[in-house]
């Protein structure tokens, strides 16, 4: 890489030679243009030939020579030497070329290094130091303006040294710049196109479907995985609308600023309809301006495949859940029913036996009554029927209903903290029943005494109702299992108080928190979205 950078600089030098002797020597003495600084035309002449001829043979040599750094050290001394000829020949001190050694000396420091223009400078110095001195001490045939003095040699020779040794500082500082920026430029040019290749690369690994946009949502960018989801190649897609691919997205440039996630339907050519999970934003510029839109997707029609699947397994697997549920239920009560009624048609028993066995049957006939309605209420709810009303009068008469159930338990009080009036827009019934199966789970909660707290505030635009005890609480692996159906850690009951309170206040777009730890009591949120009640 080095030694092409350096031919490349010594033919360049070449043919800056060959443009400098035909544009200034040659038009100085081809054209006459200050003649007389000319003394000597013939032996001017055969210097400009013999450079003529050295340019062509510098030429000749550039293909076979092999030390590029010593042929361009070589033809720097010699176009110093040249130059110091073309002094010598038109006036010495006087001659009006000896700029040309500025030239020479920047040329070293260009095409080679700092050190090479040190080098050339020393040079200059030398020759021309050598040939002002000899001149004026007429050791040479060169004729000078007999006003010029010692002093005037002197200084002469002093600027023209200061002035080559500060072109080899000056240049050879621009050229170590220059070429450790030409290299970090290289350097930087290289990272981009291993950059850019792996950004290639990677875009084209990428399992999921990539592809950019301009500002108006025509693509620019579709990578393989893109082409396999859509059925639709880079070259058909260049250019197309995103809504051309993507029919389902309503695409508007100036509305979207943000990443925006969707689901839709595409059709590939070759295999009918996918669904596609695409997720597009938009990219920015360095100053914050929108240019363009990045999108990615996924075929993910597998996957709802999957999942429907799944939803089928899972609605099957609680169907017959529930099924073996409701045949334990009732299961218990027609077992009593059967012992009852077999020993009543024997009439083996004595009176008041009879009269016992005649009360369980009817208690157990009620049990599967109250299973059944409960059942109903859960699985055919009827329609919310909403009206405005203040809940906490509903509260107040859910409470008085369970101060009375827990007059007959030992050591249970109950308190109340309500934020006051809370008009909601709801159905009457069904949050009664709601609060009211949430207090008789706390109040069994606490077979051995304790304390339910019930409060009641607004949260801006919901109502929270908290019913909280001091029972046995839930064991954190029963927790999500508690507002199943028939499930219960209970002696008695159904497991079905719980799940009713929690679809009806689904039914309300609401939702109930539970938060519990065995031994620490139980606490429930309800949460009732404000449905405009008036207040």
């Amino acid at each position: 890489m080095a030694d092409q950078s350096l031919v490349k600089k010594v033919k360049a030098l070449i043919s800056i030679r060959v443009v400098f002797i035909t544009l200034l020597l040659g038009s100085f003495f081809l054209l006459q243009v200050g003649y007389r600084s000319f003394p000597y035309p013939r032996a001017t002449s055969n210097l400009i030939v013999a450079l003529y001829s050295l340019t062509i043979i510098y030429s000749f040599l550039i293909d076979r020579i092999k030390t590029y750094f010593n042929f361009a050290y070589f033809q720097i001394f010699m176009d110093v030497a040249a130059v110091n000829i073309l002094i010598y020949l038109t006036g010495g001190i006087e001659s009006w070329f000896s700029f040309i050694m500025l030239l020479a000396v920047m040329s070293a420091s260009a095409v080679l290094n700092r050190k090479a223009g040190y080098v050339i400078a020393t040079f200059s110095s030398i020759l021309y130091g050598v040939m002002i001195d000899l001149q004026y001490y007429k050791l040479l045939p060169i004729k000078y303006d007999p006003a010029l003095n010692e002093k005037d040699f002197l200084y002469n020779i002093f600027v023209h040294i200061a002035a080559f040794y500060m072109m080899a500082f000056l240049s050879g500082y621009l050229s170590s710049r220059l070429e450790k920026t030409t290299i970090a430029l290289e350097q930087t040019d290289s990272d981009l196109k291993e950059l850019s290749l792996f950004n290639k690369e990677l875009i084209e690994s990428i399992p999921s479907g990539i592809f950019t946009t301009d500002v108006d949502g025509s693509i620019l960018i579709f990578n393989k995985a893109a082409e396999d989801i859509t059925g639709i190649t880079r070259e058909n897609a260049f250019n197309l609308k995103i809504t051309a691919i993507f029919p389902f997205i309503s695409f508007d440039s100036g509305e979207l600023s943000g990443v925006e996630r969707t689901e839709g339907v595409i059709t590939h050519n070759r295999e009918g309809s996918r669904i596609i999970n695409l997720t597009i934003s938009p990219h920015m510029d360095v100053n914050g301006r929108k240019t363009g839109f990045t999108g990615i997707f996924h075929d993910i029609t597998m996957l709802k495949k999957m999942e429907m699947d799944i939803k089928h397994k899972e609605k099957w697997a609680a169907i017959g859940e529930l099924s073996a549920n409701i045949a334990h239920e009732i299961r218990n009560p027609l077992a009593s029913l059967k012992g009852a009624i077999e020993m009543l048609r024997e009439d083996r028993a004595a009176k008041e036996q009879k009269k016992r066995l005649t009360e369980i049957a009817l208690k157990e006939m009620e049990r599967l009554n109250g299973i059944i309605t409960d059942f109903l209420m859960y699985s055919t709810p009827r329609a919310a029927e909403l009206s405005a009303f203040d809940l906490n009068l509903v509260l107040d008469d859910t409470l008085e209903l369970l101060k009375n159930t827990a007059s007959a338990r030992n050591n249970i009080s109950i308190t109340k903290d309500f934020d006051g009036p809370l008009f909601v827009n709801a159905d009457r019934q069904k949050m009664y029943q709601v609060f009211l199966n949430l207090g008789m789970n706390a109040l069994e909660a606490m077979p051995d005494g304790g304390e339910l707290s019930v409060s009641a505030m607004r949260t801006g635009s919901s109502f929270e109702v908290v019913f909280k005890d001091t029972g046995i609480g839930i064991r954190q692996k029963n927790i999500e299992k508690i507002f199943y159906p028939f499930f219960t850690t209970k002696d008695e009951g159904t497991g079905l108080g719980l799940a009713i309170a929690y679809r009806m206040i689904e039914e309300h777009k609401g939702k109930i928190n539970v938060i519990s730890n065995p031994g620490e009591g139980t606490v429930f949120k309800v949460i009732i979205p404000d449905g405009n009640g008036k207040s």
